[in-house]
């Protein structure tokens, strides 16, 4: 593991004289150290050489897109690591980091404050500072919330004592951790009527189901890409409690995830339900409860035994059920990182409390401009786009945000950005390749829709939507090859009517058909 010693002194506190130049020499913001502001600084740095560039990050690492591939004309997939911060100011001259937080902003006079008390004018500012996680249990040392590098630190190290975990949620990173762990019971609690439903419709979940109690593949080959760890990060953090950006979508990679016991998966799903109560071991006593056993999957049918184990904490379930555990991970979303925004600027806020950013971008202040979790796209979307809180996303707003506030401050006049007009994003669930295009749950069609599905049982699963004999949307699970096809065939809206089921034929070679 490389580390970077030096890290904080790239970016420390600048002398008096430079605080005052900074406050008198207006310049181009960006506020937040995670992918979207990492990328808009990066987009900025491009276009404009000769600007100042500011990107003030919470902590002393950021995060960095590697190894980007473009799939299709809209799919992309990339890596994303955490480098120190002095790193982009020696890749781009002009940008300056600067390791602090936002106190105080004065849109009036367009002029920023953090806490060490630097003060910086902007021509533009650019709002990055991504999610904040929704824990079921606020202040409770055993449940954790799973959201950057630290959080996953922490939840590896109290792992490898750990015999039974309670995952609850059923995005991606719920979905990427009940697969990822061994040697521990693992009971996921989820609202819904199938796993991973964030994501992938009952069809697809039933699809994955299996893989719950499989022994996972052994990793192919080592870890290239460098982690690094910053010498003094303890310290800083118990000066300046602060949270770094978002995991990026191979967080998951190399890291040892195993619990106490032998063996790979156990894992429960207790579905259609929530966390009704978190008790400690003398509430659960004072309570008058009976802790359920989790049922083995080989005796599943039986009644499980009586729970004996005292465990450290406990959860109550709204159906009733209540199991015991070493810790809880809550990994049921994020809301919109604006809490300063709100009480200081009048920046208009969606229902999800993302600041509302129209088709460049911007808020409803000229100035200031969002991209990112922290904000709610606003104007009328494309047919087949709409906004999902995902990396891929953020990588996107953040380089299209950054063209925007040039576009802007020149009074040039810019389109909106191609990858706005489709949805596409690329992951990886139970160890399979997952291609989501366009409506791929038919999202907003109503029941005016059908579905043509081809699966092959531990090899692939293909769902089509066609809504009037036109392609809407698309999800592929493993090596299909049909990416680029099918966003061609949405995008294009073709009617595909006289195709009928060949479209999915594996023994007709569809690509030739819309070469």
């Amino acid at each position: 593991m490389a580390t970077a010693d030096s890290t904080t002194a790239g970016v420390e506190k600048p002398a008096e004289a430079e605080m005052a130049r900074l406050d008198s020499t207006p310049g181009l913001i960006v506020v937040g150290g995670g992918i979207a502001g990492v990328t808009c600084t990066e987009t900025l740095s491009d276009l404009c050489p000769e600007e100042e560039i500011t990107l003030i990050s919470a902590s002393p690492l950021i995060k960095t897109v590697t190894n980007f591939n473009q799939i299709s004309y809209v799919l992309e997939e990339f890596e994303v690591e955490e480098r120190p911060a002095a790193a982009l100011q020696t890749r781009c001259q002009n940008v300056r980091v600067v390791q602090d937080m936002v106190t105080e902003i004065d849109s009036t006079n367009r002029k920023i404050t953090t806490q060490s008390g630097l003060k910086i004018q902007y021509k533009k500012l650019c709002v990055c500072t991504g999610g904040i996680p929704k824990l079921i249990c606020k202040d409770n040392p055993l449940v954790l919330g799973i959201r950057d590098t630290e959080s996953v630190a922490t939840f590896q190290k109290k792992l490898t004592g750990a015999k039974r975990v309670v995952v609850v949620g059923n995005g991606g990173i719920a979905t990427e951790l009940v697969y990822e762990i061994e040697g521990c019971e693992v009971v996921w609690v989820i609202k819904d009527t199938s796993i991973s439903s964030t994501f992938v419709d009952a069809g697809a979940a039933e699809f994955f189901l299996p893989h719950l109690v499989k022994d996972k593949e052994p990793a192919q080959g080592p870890l290239k890409r460098h982690k690094y760890e910053v010498a003094d990060l303890e310290a800083a953090r118990r000066t300046q409690p602060t949270k770094g950006g978002a995991l990026g979508p191979d967080w998951n990679t190399g890291l040892d995830m195993k619990g106490q016991a032998r063996g790979s998966h156990q894992v429960h799903v207790e579905y259609q339900s929530e966390v009704k109560s978190v008790w400690t071991p003398s509430e659960f006593k004072s309570s008058n409860k009976t802790a359920d056993c989790v049922p083995s999957s080989t005796t599943s049918s039986e009644k499980p035994a009586t729970e004996t184990t005292e465990w450290p904490v406990y959860v109550h379930l709204t159906n009733g059920k209540t199991y015991g555990c070493d810790f809880v991970v809550s990994a049921t979303g994020v809301t919109p990182n604006t809490a300063l925004f709100q009480n200081q600027i009048n920046i208009d806020l969606a229902d999800d409390k993302g600041m509302k950013v129209d088709d460049h971008m911007r808020t409803n202040n000229e100035h200031i401009y969002a991209a990112g979790d922290v904000c709610t796209a606003s104007w009328e979307p494309a047919t087949h786009w709409m906004q999902m809180r995902l990396w891929s996303q953020a990588r996107q707003m953040g380089a299209y945000a950054a063209k925007c506030m040039v576009a802007d401050a020149t009074g040039e006049s810019i389109s909106q950005d191609f990858c706005f007009e489709l949805f596409a994003h690329v992951t990886k669930f139970f160890g399979y390749k997952v291609v989501l295009l366009g409506k791929y749950n038919a999202q907003d069609l109503g029941n005016e829709y059908e579905i043509l599905l081809r699966v092959s049982d531990d090899r692939e699963f293909v769902k089509v939507i066609l809504c009037n004999g036109k392609m809407y949307g698309a999800i592929l699970i493993g090596d299909t090859d049909l990416e680029e096809t099918f966003e061609n065939l949405i995008l294009n809206g073709l009617d595909l009517s006289r195709y009928g089921e060949d479209l999915l034929d594996p023994n007709i070679e569809i690509e030739d058909y819309f070469d």
